[in-house]
């Protein structure tokens, strides 16, 4: 199935190099694959495999090779200034995408400078804007049921699915996790895996997760931090104009396979759309360099917005999520009155779609089909 970063990727390849990055199993190979397609003499390389390395570090490529691909390559020892000397000694006409998944979106900040040479794209699970077009144009109940990986996804078997789940998240906890940290409590760590399932959608207390598990607060922070590092999970903080105090409030904690989520249809509906929202974010900061980020609004005494689409620092767009609602949640009126920013009541089964008080609500399949 054609994802909708091939395009984009294609036309950064000819001013710089691309990186492609996103969480484990979400498509990487298989679109630079489909990209190399697209080339006369391209070449792909795993670093994974001994022969491939060995090619890589001594340049063997032929002359007249037009996309070189390099898969895994953050793997190798001083992979950094490898890279910087292939790109910057690189004749004519030779393109380089290089592949990696979050360890490499890590890395590539530090080290050996790459600043200026790349152009960094991020690959997120099947959305409903991606899926337009394509024989699963509309599935929404199935994106709820299984997620937007594309094995489990387009899996014939919805059982075959939950055999993914288990294998994917036993390899990130069990094995990826040691690239980044050698001591861990992997019982401590699982539970609080199980706990965030359990709370999509809610402002997340680590003190509270903490004393469910029977670890520090400190502990727990760094599991979420790890989590968050193997792209299992991704954290929506609070909007505010001071940095200080967002950092200080509850963060919400959302998981990028919506399939994991175990909490129900509500916060299912609402991870989903974190997703799908965190996916046309990403597509501006990486696509059209603006200054973007998927926040949610909060109040002392405990009004919420779901979510805040923010540019510039300034509110774009407030979100809110419902299962079955046709009248305008009250913290969205009020928060669009105090404002002045667009409101939109996304609403899972909704039977008109209409202006009610300021606040659009649609339905939750149209409206997630526009987000670019």
């Amino acid at each position: 199935m054609r994802r909708t970063l091939a395009d984009p990727i294609l036309a950064d390849l000819e001013r710089k190099m691309v990186l492609l990055v996103g969480p484990r199993q979400v498509g990487k190979t298989w679109l630079a694959r489909e990209l190399a397609g697209r080339f006369r003499f391209p070449v792909y390389l795993n670093c994974d495999a001994r022969a491939d390395r060995e090619l890589l570090e001594r340049a063997g490529w032929l002359p007249e090779t037009d996309l070189l691909i390099l898969d895994e390559l953050h793997k190798l020892a001083d992979w950094q200034r490898l890279l910087k000397g292939i790109f910057d000694t690189r004749p004519p006409g030779l393109r380089i995408l290089v592949t990696g998944s979050a360890r490499l979106d890590l890395l590539v900040h530090g080290g050996e400078s790459l600043a200026g040479r790349y152009f960094r794209h991020r690959l997120l699970p099947f959305t409903l804007a991606e899926l337009r077009g394509t024989p699963h144009e509309g599935a929404l109940d199935r994106l709820l049921e299984r997620g937007g990986f594309p094995e489990p996804f387009l899996a014939d078997d919805p059982t075959q699915a939950d055999r993914w789940r288990r294998q994917i998240v036993d390899a990130l906890v069990r094995y990826d996790i040691l690239d980044f940290q050698r001591i861990i409590d992997f019982k401590a760590l699982s539970l609080t895996l199980e706990l965030l399932r359990a709370r999509v959608g809610s402002p997340v207390s680590f003190a509270s997760i903490a004393r469910d598990i029977g670890a520090s607060p400190t502990t727990v922070t760094r599991y979420v931090h790890l989590l968050e590092a193997l792209h299992l999970v991704f954290r929506v903080t609070p909007h505010s104009r001071s940095i200080a105090r967002s950092l200080l409030k509850e963060p919400k904690i959302y998981f990028f396979d919506t399939g994991l989520v175990s909490a129900g249809e509500g916060p299912r509906l609402e991870n989903l759309v974190a997703v799908s929202l965190l996916a046309h974010v990403w597509g501006k900061v990486d696509r059209r360099g603006e200054s973007a980020e998927l926040c949610y609004v909060r109040t002392k005494d405990g009004r919420e917005v779901d979510f805040a689409l923010v540019r510039d620092g300034r509110l774009e767009r407030l979100v809110e999520c419902k299962v079955a609602d046709d009248h305008p949640d009250p913290s969205l009126i009020r928060f669009a009155a105090q404002t002045g920013a667009p409101a939109t009541q996304v609403v899972l089964r909704l039977r008109h779609e209409q202006q009610a008080r300021g606040v659009e609500l649609r339905r939750a399949l149209d409206w997630l089909q526009t987000l670019d």
